[in-house]
């Protein structure tokens, strides 16, 4: 079923600005605590777990959430696992991964979504909300200086997504699925359609994932590591 939503239109701009003003909102509520406390923080990790459990148990019951062709482990799915780990733990380590799959792969799901059904819809609705949240949780334990990526971190995504890229890629060869598009593009407009043909725009994507991820952490290159997430890196 074809959808009827508008690239860059009207909906589209506002989807997106809502997803910044909600992060720096956040950010800025955050920031009139006292410092470490948690309970903003915990409290939107509760519910993208609460979220996306409800979500999938719908999917579910009615028989839209099957091996093997339809389980939650494209690159968005992870990235949302690991900013709950990230928004309760403020792990470092699981925060570098978080950052570079919420601000350089689930944003560009955002800024060219998947959609079938008919604007606007459940489908359509849920789409935004699941990769909206994980953006605005990054962005707001960004711009509230609770984590930011560490020195390496570029390495180490670029390493996370390949090894993800792999399973996801056995699961593709072997059952004939279409996991991160790693057989064939998606029907809808996206930044693959000017990365080449088939394998092309797979070896194209690396390149353009680690530009992506590089200009990420250029802001923070130089900067001190914040207080909270100091401590859980010496926790590792």
């Amino acid at each position: 079923m074809a959808t009827n939503f508008q690239l860059f239109g009207f909906m589209h701009v506002a989807i997106l600005g809502a997803v910044v003003l909600l992060a720096a909102v956040l950010a800025a509520v955050q920031r009139r605590f006292a410092p470490g406390d948690k309970a903003l923080r915990t409290g939107l990790a509760w519910v993208i777990l609460l979220e996306t459990i409800g979500w999938d148990a719908y999917l579910a019951m009615h028989g839209q959430l099957a091996f093997p062709g339809q389980l939650p482990v494209e690159l968005c799915d992870v990235t949302l696992y690991l900013t709950v780990i990230a928004l309760f733990t403020l792990n470092a380590a699981v925060f570098d991964l978080a950052y570079y799959g919420a601000l350089a792969a689930t944003s560009m799901a955002l800024l060219t979504p998947n959609l079938f059904a008919p604007f606007p819809s459940l489908l359509d609705a849920q789409y935004f909300v699941a990769h909206g949240l994980p953006v605005i949780s990054i962005l707001y334990l960004v711009w509230s200086r609770q984590a930011q990526p560490r020195a390496g971190s570029v390495a180490r995504a670029m390493l996370g997504v390949n090894v993800w890229a792999a399973l996801d890629g056995a699961l593709d060869w072997i059952f004939k699925t279409n996991y991160m598009y790693l057989r064939i593009k998606p029907v809808n407009v996206s930044l693959l359609d000017v990365m080449g043909p088939w394998p092309w725009y797979i070896l194209t994507g690396e390149g353009v994932a680690l530009g992506l991820f590089l200009l990420l952490y250029l802001p923070f290159r130089q900067s001190p590591q914040p207080e909270a997430q100091e401590d859980s890196v010496h926790a590792d």
